[in-house]
């Protein structure tokens, strides 16, 4: 089959979906991945097909608006800078998603990437949705985006889930419905959304997060999947800096600090923050600057400062990982086997900090707007000396490394894809 893959998102988001790609590849599909042009070398150096949606979300990251959108503290302000962004997002990559979904036998399209339905329904060729993050109703579990992070009664689980894609979808209705068309000459979505019909048609949903790290619910149906993580790991040829591996071989393992894509304005601050609490808890630390997230200036030498450094190879060298909660870097952890202390900001992130503290591989996550030196270093500190947390995120990663997530998405993607 020739698929088109729908990425959308920060290079968290891309990475998984082009180790699907080189799974399906690997299967004797032809495989085209769409993502935003800053990903293009990156997907065609591990020699994927390319087609580009537009929109930057590096450039996203760092704009003012998003700026604001992170560290603003009136919930109100937050949903609305939320929703605008979908729907700018939206508007950027649909009408390039049906051009690059063009002469397709079918297409997978990821989280955000909600327009491969309509493209799939007016190509009539089957889809799959693979998110990296549960989006279905359940009652085991509040959604993602849900203020609540902790299990309620099964009731207001599901109601949580009604209530996030209500709240996702009423914004980006009008646009969605219009494009569906005058673009597409389809039929529009019905005002509550697709999603009850899309259940009852038992559309196939692929999930690619470990189910030892959040089990597929009671209630999803055998058209939903939970296949295992989708690691891209580094190149067979890569080598990692002499200065780096110096450094980790010259005393305690030490920890990570990195917040992947989270583009902060205040990244000096939260900088000093960190250093300071890792000097107070007299540890070692690699930082990686990202996208922005740290600033490099004035470490001491028990830091060591990179711009990003894979990690399948640097983890499991480490104690500890200190990170934004985000679902590729979390997996990373996870995988390595090693703690993570989750310091959430946006979406997804407050969820998968939550699930690190509920299986007892992390502490309780600290929210980013109350980072302090005091709090940080006493997480720190505490995961550190708690052998117990220890063990148990060995034993997970032991158990994550038996799974072949790729090699189950890729069987169950093509069932579903041909049999539709």
């Amino acid at each position: 089959m020739k698929i088109t893959i729908l990425a959308v998102g920060t290079r968290g988001d891309v990475q998984p979906y082009i180790a699907l790609g080189l799974g399906l590849q690997a299967a004797g599909h032809t495989v085209r991945l769409a993502a935003a042009s800053n990903f293009e070398q990156f997907v065609r150096g591990y020699g994927l097909s390319y087609a580009r949606l537009e929109g930057n979300f590096r450039e996203l990251m760092a704009a003012d608006s998003m700026q604001q959108f992170m560290t603003s503290r009136n919930p109100v302000s937050v949903y609305r800078e939320m929703t605008r962004l979908l729907r700018h997002g939206l508007e950027c990559f649909a009408a390039d998603s049906w051009t690059a979904c063009q002469n397709s036998d079918a297409i997978i399209f990821s989280t955000i990437a909600v327009t491969g339905y309509s493209v799939a329904e007016k190509l009539g060729v089957p889809s799959c949705w693979a998110p990296l993050q549960p989006m279905s109703r359940t009652r085991t579990f509040p959604a993602v985006l849900s203020p609540f992070h902790t299990s309620r009664p099964g009731i207001l689980n599901w109601l949580t889930h009604i209530v996030e894609e209500q709240t996702t979808w009423q914004p980006v209705r009008e646009f969605v419905n219009t494009w569906r068309k005058a673009f597409l000459s389809l039929e529009p979505f019905p005002f509550n959304g697709p999603y009850h019909s899309l259940e009852k048609k038992r559309f196939p949903i692929i999930y690619g997060y470990s189910p030892t790290v959040l089990p597929k619910p009671a209630d999803w149906g055998s058209w939903i999947h939970v296949s295992g993580y989708w690691f891209l790991d580094r190149p067979e040829d890569w080598q990692p800096p002499v200065a780096l591996v110096n450094f980790i071989e010259a005393g305690t393992p030490p920890m990570y600090v990195g917040f992947g894509s989270m583009n902060n304005r205040e990244a000096k601050g939260m900088t000093r923050v960190v250093v300071d609490a890792i000097t107070t808890a007299k540890q070692r630390a690699i930082l990686a600057t990202g996208w922005g997230s740290l600033h490099d200036a004035d470490l001491p030498d028990t830091i060591f400062n990179v711009e990003a450094i894979p990690h399948d190879w640097l983890f499991p060298h480490l104690a500890a990982a200190i990170h934004h909660g985000g679902a590729g870097t979390t997996a990373a952890a996870l995988r390595a086997g090693i703690p993570s202390i989750v310091i959430p900001q946006i979406m997804d992130q407050p969820f998968w900090g939550q699930r690190v503290f509920n299986l007892g591989v992390g502490p309780c996550p600290i929210p980013h707007k109350q980072v302090t030196v005091k709090r940080l270093a006493e997480a720190i500190s505490t995961t550190i000396m708690d052998k117990s947390m220890q063990q148990r995120a060995a034993a997970l990663g032991k158990q994550i490394r038996t799974e072949n997530g790729i090699a189950s998405a890729v069987e169950w993607v093509t069932h579903c894809l041909s049999t539709q």
